[in-house]
C-alpha cells in the first residue's frame, strides 16, 4: 500500500512505522490523539476507485490525514462494494490496534453508509457494523462518520 500526506507528499515508510513515528512526535509536542479510520469508493465505468483514510484528531487542536488510493477493475453491487470499503478500513485498523494499544489512543472505524434506510447505502448497514464490532473496534456510521464520509469522500480519485 502507498500512502501519501494531503499536499501529496508520499510516505516512504511502512504505514505502522509512520504512525508509531507520529504517535511520538505528537506525543511529544503535548497532544492527545484519536484516530478514526475510513474507506470512500466512486466507481467510473467497471473501475471501482478507493480511498482509505487515517484521521489524526488533535485534542483541542485540529488534526490531519494519511491517504491511501487503490482501485479494482470489475462490477460489484452497492453492497458488495460497501462491504469491501469496511473491509479495507478493518485492514489497517488492524494492523495498527497493537500500537494505538500501547499508546492508549482511541481508535474509531467509520462506515459510509447511511443509518436511514431511505438510502441505498442502508442495504449493508447491519453487516457492515456487525463485521466491525466483531472485530472489537468503535463503528460511525452516517452522519457520525466523518473519516468516510467526509475526509475519504473528498479525495477518492
Amino acid at each position: 500500500m502507498k500512502w501519501r500526506r494531503l499536499n501529496g507528499e508520499a510516505i516512504d515508510l511502512p504505514i505502522f512505522e509512520k504512525v508509531h513515528r507520529t504517535i511520538l512526535e505528537e506525543r511529544s509536542a503535548g497532544n492527545k490523539l484519536k484516530i478514526c479510520i475510513g474507506t470512500d469508493s466512486q466507481v467510473k465505468s467497471d473501475i471501482v476507485q478507493f480511498a482509505t483514510v487515517i484521521v489524526f484528531l488533535r485534542e483541542k487542536r485540529g488534526g490531519f490525514m494519511y491517504i491511501n488510493n487503490s482501485s479494482e477493475k470489475r462490477r460489484m453491487s452497492l453492497k458488495e462494494r460497501m462491504i469491501l470499503e469496511v473491509g479495507k478500513s478493518i485492514e489497517v485498523a488492524y494492523s495498527l490496534c497493537d500500537l494505538l494499544d500501547k499508546y492508549n489512543i482511541d481508535l474509531e472505524v467509520h462506515a459510509d453508509i447511511n443509518t436511514n434506510p431511505e438510502f441505498k447505502s442502508n442495504v449493508a448497514l447491519k453487516e457492515a457494523m456487525g463485521y466491525i464490532l466483531s472485530m472489537g473496534f468503535v463503528f460511525k456510521a452516517k452522519p457520525e462518520a466523518f473519516a468516510s464520509s467526509s475526509c475519504a469522500d473528498k479525495i477518492v480519485n
